[in-house]
């Protein structure tokens, strides 16, 4: 992460506001990093850009290299002349809302067009082509798999055999026979580098960093378990395992099954784990640092019995004592900050400390009266990033309403020294993240805006209504960003 005290904003990019159903890499994206600038933030934290299905979840991905051609922007196709005019914008019911199955229709519908009108102009330029060339071991694998799931549908699983368990000459065919719909697939993924690579090069001339993602697991209909079995705990049928989750914590009494096949680290172990090296170095073509989501799990993961209902039944996994070694080995600048959250052991922190990289401090976890909570504001340290929430908590208005008990509010007032109410608590909350001894604040923008529990991003005990929430226009209006500007440089930030 950057050197000295610095902040920024939480905020994804399927909620920025646009024209068409879901936050896009548009006019809207730019308007945002110019008030991260005028307030002198200099990091704007993204949830991962991989590909999602119309649960919207960015954390069970259908690949864990492809980008999510979701967010393309239309106005920017045709700013750069691969459509001919932007479409009309697309009536939605809920604008604070992402729907996301209406939202995959249309950004569907809208590449057909620009691949019609535009894919043999793009396949003359060299750009294209470089893309092509320097991803091709990820990408001749996905829009295959992309194409396939047009043909026979979801899951992979109940592919015919031949195609399922990845026959040569079979594959051969396939590619043949599915042409025009991998062409497609390339096309799209080539048009958000492109767009993505605009905003970042944007980003950084006004001194923004982008923080980026690594989700830990992949949805089991990936192109990544399909294309890589032996590296997951599946059968010969696709059938999973065995599945990841956590056990009973904070946040779920029965934990959390996710339902995603794990690693086989063993077998990753035996090729210096190339895939996990090959993501991590996908995500940072695409971000300056990254977030290792779920970073308990490089040390010990929690595994399912695939017929267990809950995460109640399981076991902690520990994973080879090579790996740490070899992450520092292939990424000596170690650009990462741990989600090191949960249940966290003595292990945990001997791998951050070994590291080096910082770990978050969450405020909302703070106030449970334990004089040795590292989430506490005087317990804080200064290699870590503090946050008043994040896109799994509620909304520090939220979380005051709806979810604080008596004992979280009297040990709140007594640090900050004063009542705390409703209108006070997410300028309470912001003060003490920024004036933290962590180097490095994100806030989530919900809490810029001080929104109550209506914005939340994700609740991990819930499956549904997740990942839905969006800004309005007027919310980048620049006045949010107001106090936030002032702290900055209150607190040496700026």
């Amino acid at each position: 992460m950057k050197a000295g005290r610095s902040s920024g904003v939480l905020l994804h990019v399927t909620s920025l506001p646009s024209s068409y159903g879901v936050g896009d890499l548009g006019p809207s994206a730019y308007r945002f990093v110019d008030l991260m600038s005028e307030a002198k933030q200099s990091i704007w934290q993204i949830l991962p850009l991989t590909p999602v299905g119309d649960h919207g979840s960015p954390y069970s991905p259908h690949s864990l290299f492809a980008a999510n051609t979701l967010v393309l922007s239309p106005e920017g196709l045709a700013q750069d002349g691969f459509l001919q005019e932007p479409p009309s914008p697309v009536f939605v019911s809920d604008p604070k809302k992402v729907d996301y199955p209406e939202s995959l229709r249309f950004k569907d519908d809208l590449m057909d067009k620009a691949y019609r009108l535009s894919f043999d102009r793009a396949k003359g330029e060299g750009a294209y082509s470089e893309f092509c060339g320097q991803n091709a071991e990820w990408l001749d694998d996905f829009s295959l798999y992309d194409a396939l799931t047009r043909e026979y549908g979801r899951p992979w699983m109940k592919w015919p055999e031949g195609v399922r368990r990845r026959e040569k000459t079979v594959l051969e065919e396939e590619r043949v026979k599915l042409d025009p719909f991998v062409r497609k697939t390339k096309f799209s993924q080539y048009l958000f580098q492109k767009q993505w690579s605009d905003l970042a090069s944007y980003a950084d001339s006004q001194g923004v960093k982008i923080l980026g993602d690594v989700p830990f697991y992949v949805l089991h209909d990936s192109s990544d378990i399909w294309t890589h079995p032996d590296l997951f705990k599946v059968a010969e049928d696709g059938r999973a395992r065995f599945v990841g989750g956590v056990p009973p914590d904070y946040f779920s009494r029965t934990g959390q099954r996710w339902g995603n096949p794990v690693y086989d680290w063993a077998q990753m172990e035996k090729n210096g784990y190339r895939f996990w090296k090959d993501r991590v170095s996908r995500g940072l073509d695409l971000a300056n640092y990254l977030r290792l989501d779920h970073f308990r799990g490089y040390v010990a993961y929690w595994e399912i019995p695939a017929e267990s209902g809950t995460a109640e039944v399981g076991e902690w996994v520990r994973l080879p004592p090579s790996f740490l070694g070899e992450v520092k080995s292939a990424f000596p600048d170690l650009p990462f900050v741990a989600e090191d959250l949960g249940e966290i052991t003595d292990d945990v922190r001997q791998a951050i400390d070994r590291l080096g990289i910082p770990g978050m401090r969450v405020l909302q976890f703070g106030f449970d009266g334990s004089q040795d909570n590292p989430h506490f504001p005087s317990n804080h340290i200064r290699t870590s990033l503090v946050c008043t929430g994040t896109h799994d908590t509620n909304t520090t208005l939220g979380w005051f309403e709806e979810e604080a008990t008596q004992k979280n509010i009297d040990a709140l007032e007594e640090s900050v020294g004063h009542q705390v109410t409703s209108k006070s608590v997410c300028g309470d909350f912001l003060e003490m993240a920024m004036g933290s001894v962590s180097d490095t604040c994100v806030t989530p923008f919900q809490d810029l805006l001080c929104l109550g529990g209506e914005a939340r991003m994700n609740n991990p005990a819930s499956s549904v209504g997740n990942w839905r929430w969006r800004v309005m226009p007027s919310d980048l209006s620049g006045g949010s960003f107001h106090r936030l500007a002032e702290l900055t440089v209150a607190t040496g930030r700026g």
